[in-house]
């Protein structure tokens, strides 16, 4: 039987960002790319799965079908599989300084799309590494070679597996109008998950609906994300992620390069800042959980129109 338990996955995800040199914003830098992180589990038998299945595409992961991505000679059941998912929640001066931009992305947050989003894959390798250390075979299915983006029948650009939908499955939180995944810390954040022969027990999800934290759907006002999108992307029907696309490879993209990063950057965010849901679950469609960091957006949450 092993010793694996989920506090001891959770410990090696929280100390592997408590080190300075990991978690840095930039390279030799000593500002953190991000906060505390929240960490959930999931069977990988959950009829969830075959549910995002249904509706994503044919091409969409299970978690059996994304373990046996890494190990094709190994007979697993989904029985046998968990699925383990995190959030990496952006830290306060992130937040802040992106607050202030209404055209273009923060330098932090470019940063943290850029550096951040190597620090995540970096994490996504050191859980796979110590899992198989400790005789559990596991993978994080967006490092997949076979991993690819695909177009869903229903939803348009897609992929293989998705880290927001894993974190949605492992109980972390639920969609928003404009995509966002809202968290117990928020939208403002980045979200990784690996796969493990292991069998676990799951966190749960205290949702029924996969907006139920969003005010727009469950209580038909806020909107304040649509204001937020300078491309035009978000309006009442939801996310147009041709618009979103096209405004961040032709605008945001470019501007990062020459102004932020010498690199081109797949940065925005605006939506995701400056909203009920930045910082946490608006207070009143949040279960019976300690919000992870206070709002600190300017705004009344809950109370605000379109």
């Amino acid at each position: 039987m092993s010793d694996i338990t989920r506090e001891w996955i959770e410990a090696v995800i929280g100390d592997y960002l408590k080190d300075p040199e990991r978690n840095a914003i930039s390279p030799g830098g000593t500002e953190p790319a991000f906060a505390a992180p929240l960490v959930g589990f999931c069977r990988g038998d959950d009829p969830i799965f075959e549910t995002i299945k249904g509706h994503i595409g044919e091409f969409y992961w299970t978690p059996q079908e994304a373990f046996q991505q890494g190990f094709p000679d190994l007979t697993v059941s989904p029985d046998q599989l968990t699925v383990i998912a995190w959030i990496l929640p952006q830290t306060r001066e992130t937040k802040k300084e992106h607050r202030a931009c209404k055209e273009f992305p923060g330098k932090r947050w470019s940063r943290v799309r850029h550096y951040g989003e190597q620090i995540n894959e970096n994490l996504r390798r050191h859980l796979e590494t110590r899992l198989n250390e400790k005789g559990i075979p596991a993978v994080a299915p967006s490092l997949s070679p076979a991993w690819e983006k695909k177009k869903s029948p229903r939803y348009g650009y897609a992929s293989t597996w998705s880290e927001r939908h894993a974190a949605y499955a492992c109980g972390l939180g639920t969609f928003g109008l404009s995509d966002g995944l809202i968290t117990p810390a928020g939208k403002a954040m980045r979200v990784g998950s690996a796969v493990a022969r292991i069998a676990l027990e799951s966190t749960g999800r205290p949702y029924e609906d996969h907006h139920a934290y969003c005010l727009h759907h469950a209580r038909n006002r806020c909107g304040i994300c649509i204001s937020r999108c300078p491309a035009g992307a978000i309006s009442k029907s939801g996310h147009d992620k041709v618009k979103c696309r096209t405004y961040i490879r032709q605008v945001t993209r470019p501007y990062v390069e020459a102004h932020q990063m010498g690199v081109p950057v797949n940065s925005c965010g605006l939506c995701q800042v400056k909203v009920p849901c930045e910082s946490r679950i608006p207070a009143e469609l949040a279960p019976n959980t300690a919000e992870t960091d206070p709002p600190d957006s300017g705004h009344t949450h809950g109370k605000e129109s379109p």
